[in-house]
């Protein structure tokens, strides 16, 4: 089969190129997939550069984690799907490629009011925001929350959560242009929705003017956010960390981390990951978005924010469009016939 691979196994985007490997046979549980559409993440950037820590049940040369397209191979004792059944789902990694192996049970089916695009794009940030929201720190109605890097495709998907399913008091929300801040106005809940351009706007500061505090924060950011976060934070408030992405160690240049607030306001400080998770986390928690979260996006009421869909061929400029903080929504990947 046809796939993306990385020259010397890491490096820059000038790395990736499209090669051939054995195409994959599915063991027991598992089904092949032929992959129409794969979604785009930055954990990808990550792996691509050496510095992702990969489960074992991970390709070793093959990217991608979430993708849509119709089952081929059934495996031994696969009960759940027939051959032809189109189908999306989230992955350990292996979905650069025509074909893909998966646990039938981390798939979902295809709804018609979607195509293969939006679907490729909704497992991995949508069970992200999912995980963060109901599972790892549950949002309860009424409180308010601060989800960092908002124009992103998780914080697309939690904002929405966020503002929709769970009925949060108010959502701050941060992002790095003007016309970003517009795009994630367009969320809906003007009154409750609150966007922040980092740039130009001190976060702590802005959540002040109509609010005491927030009593949960979801960051991707690390400890450039470190002291603005606690400061925000209410008493008894809770921090989830997704990923670092200014860095995990203290101290920097905007000044060391003051843990005395954390005993004082009794935080509590988490992190989470998803694709580390066992198949049995993972199929859990898919069943808690399909039954809580999926059948608002079949609805409508919850959208599906595509930033760009580029041929598989393009898959250089994808990563540096992502790389460069480009996009407003999930970039996604198409395989052609």
């Amino acid at each position: 089969m046809k796939c993306i691979l990385i020259k010397d196994g890491k490096g820059p985007s000038d790395n990736l190129y499209m090669g051939e490997e054995k195409t994959p046979e599915p063991g027991k549980g598992e089904v092949l997939v032929k992959v129409k559409a794969f979604g785009l993440n930055r954990m990808d950037i990550l792996q691509r550069e050496g510095k992702y820590p990969l489960p074992p049940q991970a390709s070793k040369t093959i990217l991608g984690v979430e993708f849509s397209g119709t089952i081929d191979k059934l495996g031994e004792g696969s009960k759940l799907w027939k051959e032809g059944d189109e189908v999306y789902g989230l992955a350990y990694g292996g979905a650069y490629a025509e074909y893909i192996v998966n646990p039938e049970t981390m798939l979902l089916p295809k709804p018609k009011e979607l195509s293969w695009v939006e679907t490729a794009g909704i497992p991995e940030v949508w069970m992200t925001a999912t995980q963060a929201l109901m599972v790892e720190t549950p949002l309860k109605e009424g409180q308010n929350v601060l989800i960092h890097a908002g124009a992103s495709g998780v914080g697309i998907a939690a904002i929405q959560i966020a503002l929709h399913v769970l009925k949060a008091g108010k959502v701050f929300t941060t992002c790095g242009s003007d016309e970003k801040v517009e795009f994630l106005k367009q969320l809906g809940h003007s009154d409750k929705l609150h966007v922040i351009n980092y740039k130009t706007q001190d976060f702590a500061e802005e959540i002040k003017k109509t609010n005491s505090g927030v009593d949960l924060i979801i960051d991707f950011i690390g400890k450039q956010y470190w002291n603005q976060n606690i400061s925000s934070l209410n008493l008894d408030g809770k921090m989830l960390y997704l990923a670092f992405m200014s860095g995990p160690n203290f101290p920097d240049e905007k000044g060391s981390a003051n843990l005395a607030q954390i005993l004082g306001k009794r935080l509590t400080i988490k992190g989470s990951t998803l694709r580390s998770r066992s198949s049995e986390y993972q199929h859990n928690l898919l069943e808690i978005f399909k039954k809580n979260v999926l059948p608002k996006i079949l609805e409508g009421e919850l959208k599906i924010k595509i930033h760009k869909t580029y041929p598989w061929t393009d898959i250089k400029q994808a990563h540096n469009d992502m790389e460069g903080n480009k996009n407003s929504g999930k970039i996604v990947l198409e395989i052609p016939e």
